[in-house]
This record gives C-alpha cells, sequence and structure tokens, in this order.
C-alpha cells in the first residue's frame, strides 16, 4: 500500500512541475509575443492571437490545479 501512495505522490509532484512549467512558459511566450510583436508592427489581431493562447494556457493551469487540490484533499 506504501507504494500505491508513493507512486501517487509522485504523480501529484509531476503534475505540479508541469503547471509550474505551463504558467512560466505562458506567461513569457505572452509577453515576448506582445513586445515583439508590438517591435516589428504586426497588427493587432496577432496581439489577440498571443492573448487567446495565453489564456488557454492559464486555464488549464488553472483546472490541473484544481485536481492537485482535490487529490490532496482526498490523501
Amino acid at each position: 500500500m506504501a507504494s500505491g501512495k508513493d507512486d501517487q505522490q509522485k504523480a501529484t509532484e509531476r503534475k505540479t512541475r508541469m503547471v509550474s512549467i505551463v504558467i512560466a512558459a505562458t506567461m513569457i511566450l505572452w509577453l515576448g509575443g506582445n513586445f515583439i510583436g508590438g517591435r516589428i508592427g504586426l497588427p493587432g489581431r496577432y496581439a489577440v492571437l498571443f492573448d487567446l493562447l495565453a489564456l488557454a494556457g492559464f486555464v488549464w493551469s488553472l483546472v490541473v490545479i484544481y485536481q492537485i487540490w482535490r487529490a490532496r484533499r482526498e490523501e
């Protein structure tokens, strides 16, 4: 039984690391995309595209964070 809990804890830790990487990468790419897009004169529709992609990354992160929270509450 201890092995099952260890595996579950490791899976939760992997999810947590993945979420932190996705949040950091999303923020960096979003800010970088908007900054570079403004510098090279991309149309505004590309800024909206960067915003929607960032929003998708953040929503995914929130869903996974909720799953992690629920899993830890059940332990």
